[in-house]
């Protein structure tokens, strides 16, 4: 090569190597990791649980069959989103079986989203209307995506006379009682179509049941009575939040509920509950239970009783208090001899009674009477009696998992898996290495 050549060569490469390198390729967005879900329930205990949770104003419940199978029936407003994402892991041992959205009002569904990213659903039954709202589409898309399977409440087409059931082990039968289109054709009510469609349902296990009423209308409570719909209940859950208009004289007499629930946040808007349906329900002689004041309300049936353990007791009420119906199948019982006093359970003359007239009361400090078991499954004992339900609890308690103690009466003491429950004959043994906890200062 020529001396001229090397010299332009020479500059070519100079040049070359003052030019900036190219930018590096965009680095690969990586795939979101889906956190692995965790659940913290206990084994079936061969009882029938259902949990009223308290999610201000909105609807929200959870189903535990005997066996372990599980349907949430609404999921709350969302601002109930951060309770329910904590609280539903504690009960359940895998995703939810079934999720039930009565109707597309948000204080039922707003909580839904979060809720299966963190618990997970099988299947999901919704009413299927028309004109619904844009946001509740946009959910349904949303749970779709997420593999959930879609059924209808609709009657199977084999038999369209029939009730819908919803299977949950042996045993228990959760029936649709409303909507059954196209069978039945919808309920026509102008600016309310949505609630007077609401999803009905009836949870029976052996001589109890529990009634679901959503947010039906008045007219959908004489609809269910025209067709003379299977509707009596040991356990009322009351339509609306308790508003005026379909809890009716003429329903509750159809129905016979010995307790009731009522779902409503503090001081809402609607002035739910209305005193007319207070009222009514008093006249009727259930006994009310409702969120606003009692929190979480836990109903554990073993198929001839209901034993109701609500979160919170009113005042004057003995902190060992729970709350024991007989069956459909039972005689109504008498009035206790002290009804009238207000550490008595009140509202149905002897709602709260056996069917001897006496008094039902579990307390927490003793082992349980005959026939009496203890509302909690599973718990642990340290001495006193126990059953194949579990044991009664001492006079404090604790989580293996904390070094806090409570009274049993505690409202975080709910929240403490049956697993990792521990119990203290006295405060000096349960004040050995714990503290006071804040929420109850025990």
């Amino acid at each position: 090569m020529s001396p001229p050549s090397r010299i332009v060569l020479a500059l070519l490469l100079a040049l070359a190597a003052c030019k900036e390198p190219p930018p590096p390729p965009p680095p690969v967005a990586a795939r979101p990791v889906e956190q692995p879900r965790r659940y913290f329930g206990g084994t079936p205990d061969g009882k029938l649980h259902v949990y009223f949770f308290d999610v201000g104003q909105g609807d929200a419940a959870l189903i535990v069959s005997p066996d372990g199978y599980t349907a949430l029936v609404d999921a709350g407003p969302a601002s109930s989103a951060e309770h329910l994402v904590n609280r539903l892991p504690e009960l359940l041992t895998q995703r939810l079986d079934l999720v039930v959205l009565t109707h597309p009002h948000a204080d039922h569904h707003g909580a839904l989203e979060p809720v299966l990213k963190r618990v997970g659903a099988r299947q999901l039954l919704e009413p299927q209307l028309g004109a619904t709202p844009k946001a509740y589409d946009t959910l349904l898309g949303a749970v779709a995506s997420q593999g959930v399977e879609f059924i209808s409440p609709s009657p199977s087409p084999a038999t369209p006379n029939a009730l819908q059931r919803l299977p949950l082990g042996a045993g228990v039968s959760l029936t649709v009682l409303w909507p059954r289109a196209p069978t039945e054709p919808l309920l026509d009510v102008p600016e309310a179509s949505l609630e007077a469609n609401s999803v009905i349902l009836r949870l029976t296990y052996g001589d109890t049941a529990v009634l679901f009423m959503a947010d039906a209308h008045a007219r959908t409570v004489e609809h269910l009575l025209e067709r003379n719909a299977p509707m009596q209940a040991t356990l009322l859950k009351v339509a609306a939040h308790g508003t005026d208009g379909p809890t009716s004289a003429a329903f509750l007499s159809a129905v016979g509920p010995r307790a009731a629930v009522v779902s409503s946040g503090e001081g809402n808007l609607n002035g739910a509950p209305a005193p007319a349906t207070l009222e009514r329900l008093e006249a009727a002689g259930a006994q009310v239970f409702r969120t606003d004041q009692h929190g979480e309300v836990q109903v554990v049936s073993d198929g001839k009783t209901l034993v109701v353990t609500p979160q919170r007791l009113l005042a004057g009420v003995p902190e060992d208090t729970r709350y024991r119906y007989p069956g459909l199948g039972a005689p109504t019982p008498r009035a206790p001899a002290l009804a009238a006093d207000p550490r008595r359970a009140t509202g149905r003359p002897g709602a709260g009674a056996q069917p001897d007239g006496k008094m039902y009361t579990l307390s927490l400090d003793d082992p349980p009477a005959d026939g009496a078991r203890s509302a909690r499954p599973g718990a642990r004992s340290r001495g006193g009696g126990s059953d194949s339900s579990g044991v009664t609890v001492g006079t404090y308690v604790g989580s293996s998992r904390s070094d806090v103690f409570h009274k049993p009466t505690c409202r975080n003491v709910m929240r403490i898996k049956s697993s990792n429950l521990v119990t203290f004959a006295t405060r000096a043994e349960a004040a050995r290495g714990r503290r006071p906890a804040r929420d109850c200062n025990p």
